[in-house]
């Protein structure tokens, strides 16, 4: 009787264990597809986001959706508002220059500790991701753009490897996903003129050189070309979010 109740027993936990698999399975998605609609701009800043609507849109259950808003919140691309729900983070210069700021102080000694510890292996991994990079941005073209973002993290990920902080990797990750709302409106801008490939081939060669203080320097330029061309943009009245 006993072995039985016990069978019984780890029966039913392997089945508790495959409904918890699917259930983080199906948050984990509808964060992914929440996160990628905000970035993208198919939720726009300080909309409302209503679990009733979006349930149809997800095809989820509202006990998915808010687990999934919950950790969007946690990454800042959503605000609770209380007992009235939650909304799209909003977007504003001022939040873009408090975001690069942090940036510019983080990513730039992350790429100084990177070149000085930086190895062959190091060499090879930012080659290939500067090459893979490369292949999607002699223009960036709108249809492309969205792979171009991952490129283009993969590169910046790759120059910053050989510093060894992982918890620098986490808010960078963090930062770039706010900055990349940001990006899709300056790389829409019409005569913006920037070439952004000339700009990571910079970076690259001085890294790849082990020209730490050039590297620094081109990477400032680099970052801070979103924020300028978006607060000209506003000046000149063809900007906003």
């Amino acid at each position: 009787m006993v072995k039985r109740v016990f069978l019984s027993l780890v029966g039913d936990a392997d089945g508790d264990n495959g409904h918890d698999a699917a259930s983080r399975t199906l948050i984990e998605r509808s964060y992914t597809q929440l996160r990628d609609d905000i970035v993208e701009g198919r939720l726009a800043p300080g909309e409302k986001l209503r679990v009733e609507h979006l349930r149809a849109r997800y095809q989820v259950g509202a006990g998915t959706l808010r687990e999934a808003i919950t950790r969007l919140v946690s990454d800042a691309l959503v605000v609770a508002e209380g007992q009235r729900g939650f909304r799209v983070a909003p977007m504003a210069l001022a939040d873009l220059e408090d975001l690069t700021q942090l940036r510019l102080h983080i990513e730039i000694e992350a790429l100084r500790q990177s070149i000085r510890h930086g190895d062959a292996p190091w060499r090879a991994q930012l080659q290939q991701a500067y090459d893979e990079l490369s292949a999607f941005e002699q223009p960036i073209q709108p249809q492309r753009r969205p792979h171009w973002e991952q490129c283009n993290v993969r590169f910046h990920e790759a120059l910053i490897a050989a510093c060894a902080s992982p918890w620098t990797m986490k808010v960078l990750r963090l930062l770039s996903r706010h900055s990349e709302r940001y990006r899709r409106y300056a790389i829409d801008l019409p005569d913006s003129h920037r070439d952004v490939h000339a700009e990571h081939r910079q970076i690259f060669e001085a890294a790849m050189a082990g020209q730490e203080a050039r590297a620094a320097l081109a990477l400032e330029a680099h970052i801070r070309a979103t924020p300028d061309l978006l607060a000209q943009a506003e000046a000149h009245g063809a900007g906003g979010f």
